[in-house]
């Protein structure tokens, strides 16, 4: 593989399955730089802040910490001024632009996709409900979401190979790009996340992992945990904060973004993850299952590969509280195998996704070669 490479990620500002898949890559490659709209210091494990990281000019714009999702009209520009003309190999990690830099035209440039813009394509009326919009957000958005769409489908042809997190994730980038994905699920860290030593039964509550954005749907499980009276907590933090918590009733718990260690413990001693909407692969359902936790999840998107009904978890078909509640009472009839649940989830280790991105880098890398000599 060649020495030149340059890694490119749509921003750094916390960590979830994204940058995961990022510090693979990092260690992959360790002397490539890394480009990013924008990074918030000491948001990122010590391997990914010891990069080189290098900004585009948003980084000191004013407000960017807390309103950076303000400057979405400016994401395409931003992503285009990277100077990549030094390097021979470009990978891009991306869920919203980052797909769409500029590489050499004799350059390699691969693509790991975690969802076309999802704001843009399948999940735009969860993001933007005309009920909740202002009269000139009504006139705005539309507007900018259509540009953002016809430069994400134009910038496609700049990437020479497309991998996806989840066959789901494949499915749009062949219905809005029209190009074919490797599936190679992220990595999980096996490792760290395990079943607790003690043979001792869970707590009674139900835990969320997850950004607090609309698509989530973290409103139907708020919604029934008041109604089944029922213990939850909510890991994460994103702009529907104060929405779902005026739906909160007195035994929902918010805990905002939570240390590794303790977020662990989280998982180990939960009755089971609820991934009340629809996600693109779910990282959180497999490091739930590695420490020997169920998952009630939403039958659509990523979960569909990693939920094995009455195995791993219970899956429910509508995106409605009375469908969750349903799967609810099911799951309490269900007896879960501890170590059937850590299988499942060794299935989708750190080591395993290393060697298929690592092998299918390699080869992409030699067809590219290949091809070049001949011309």
């Amino acid at each position: 593989m060649p020495q030149r490479v340059a890694l490119v990620h749509d921003w750094l500002t916390g960590r979830r399955g994204g940058e995961k898949v990022l510090e693979v890559l990092a260690e992959i490659f360790p002397q490539a730089p890394i480009f990013t709209l924008f990074h918030f210091p000491a948001s990122q494990v010590e391997l990914l802040e010891e990069k080189k990281i290098i900004p585009s000019f948003l980084q000191h714009w004013p407000g960017l910490k807390k309103h950076y999702r303000w400057y979405l009209p400016l994401f395409p520009l931003a992503i285009e001024l990277f100077n990549l003309q030094d390097f021979d190999l470009v990978i891009s990690t991306s869920h919203c632009v980052a797909k769409g830099v500029i590489p050499r035209p004799d350059a390699l440039h691969v693509s790991y996709i975690h969802s076309p813009v999802r704001y843009a394509w399948n999940q735009y009326f969860a993001y933007f409900d005309s009920k909740n919009l202002s009269f000139l957000a009504k006139l705005v958005i539309p507007l900018v979401i259509h540009y953002l769409r016809l430069w994400d489908v134009t910038s496609s042809p700049r990437v020479d190979c497309f991998i996806a997190n989840s066959q789901a994730v494949a499915a749009r980038i062949e219905k809005y790009y029209r190009r074919e994905a490797k599936v190679i699920h992220p990595p999980v860290d096996v490792d760290f996340f395990q079943p607790k030593e003690e043979n001792s039964s869970p707590e009674k509550y139900y835990l969320i992992v997850s950004a607090l954005v609309p698509y989530k749907r973290l409103d139907l499980a708020i919604k029934a945990a008041n109604q089944l009276n029922l213990a939850l907590k909510i890991v994460g933090w994103g702009p529907e904060k104060k929405k779902l918590r005026k739906l909160a009733g007195e035994k929902v718990e918010f805990l905002g973004a939570v240390p590794d260690d303790q977020l662990l413990k989280l998982y180990q001693n939960a009755q089971a993850l609820i991934v009340p909407g629809e996600e693109d692969f779910g990282i959180n359902i497999l490091e739930a299952q590695a420490c020997g936790t169920p998952v009630i999840a939403f039958a659509r998107g990523g979960a569909v590969e990693t939920v094995r009904p009455g195995e791993t978890g219970v899956l429910f078909y509508h995106l409605t509280v009375e469908s969750l509640r349903e799967a609810l009472d099911n799951f309490k009839d269900i007896t879960f195998n501890k170590s059937i649940l850590r299988q499942h989830a060794e299935r989708f280790s750190r080591r395993i996704f290393r060697e298929k991105i690592e092998g299918f880098l390699e080869k992409k890398w030699d067809q590219f070669q290949s091809k070049r000599k001949k011309i």
